[in-house]
Parts: structure tokens; sequence; C-alpha cells
């Protein structure tokens, strides 16, 4: 059951509701500010009534769904933005929509996969060692092999760890 206040009239007569933002807040499970920042970014798209009250269409809680499962994979904001300016505004999207969207992930998907397994067993390799210091680490780190390669975790950032 809607609570939000003003109904508008769709084509052919249908009554669609909209909600307001501390109902997409709820239902979405984002806080308010997040659900503001997302317009701000275009991610989302609100009407104003004349008391400059935002309102969303009921489509706006997919597009949101589809933002917290992008970032779950490990989609930065511009990868977001991106995707969703393929998606028509003014319409709910359809599954040919969203497949197209999410064709590119399994693979992502799947290197993320790989990358925790690997930080996994790594991590119980150096722990079980007891020296825990990869600087001097003769089995994961010999002659600070990773430290020539750059800064950062070079094992974890490329195929050769």
């Amino acid at each position: 059951m809607f609570k939000s206040s003003e109904i508008r009239q769709g084509g052919g007569g249908m009554v669609e509701a909209r909600l307001s933002i501390g109902e997409v807040a709820q239902r979405s499970g984002f806080a308010a500010s997040a659900v503001r920042f997302y317009e701000k970014s275009g991610l989302v798209h609100a009407e104003r009534t004349a008391g400059n009250q935002r309102l969303f269409r009921r489509d706006v809680l997919r597009r949101l769904a589809f933002i917290r499962i992008a970032q779950k994979v490990g989609l930065s904001l511009e990868e977001i933005v991106l995707a969703l300016n393929e998606l028509p505004v003014d319409k709910a999207p359809n599954a040919k929509d969203w497949q197209h969207l999410t064709r590119g992930w399994r693979g992502r998907i799947d290197e993320r996969i790989e990358l925790l397994a690997s930080l996994r067993n790594g991590l119980a390799t150096c722990i079980g060692c007891g020296c825990l210091s990869l600087r001097t680490c003769a089995l994961a780190n010999p002659g600070d092999e990773a430290g020539r390669r750059g800064a950062g975790p070079q094992y974890l950032m490329s195929d050769e760890g």
C-alpha cells in the first residue's frame, strides 16, 4: 500500500502512484541521502511537486536494486552511470534491457572469485608459517620481489602472483 499522496494519470488512463523519497529509501534499503546523491549523479530521476517535494516513479526501485548489485559486483560509480544511461528513463526496463547491461558481469565475477580465493589461500599460508613478513618471507616474497614490482599488493594485482 502506497502512502504517497500524489497520483498521476499515466498513458491510457492508467493511474500510477509516485513514491516520496522516504518511501523510496524505506523500500530500497538506501538512506534518503544516498537516493538524493544518486539523483544528483543522474542515476535516478524524480519529478518535483509545486512544493519542491521529490516524487519518484515505482521503477526507480529497480534502478536502485541494480545500483546495489552493480556495487557488489565491483562496478565503479562511473561504470554504473554509463550502464544506467543505456536504460530508458520514461519506462521500466524489461528483461532484455537487464540482460544487455549484465552480459559482461560473468567474467568480472569470475575474476573476483579468483582474486578472493588467492587472497584466502595466501593468507592461510602466510599465517601458517608464522613469520608474517612479506618483505623477508622466503616462500611468498623471496628477496622482496613484490617490492621491486612497485607499490601496492603486487601479487593480488597481477597474474604472476
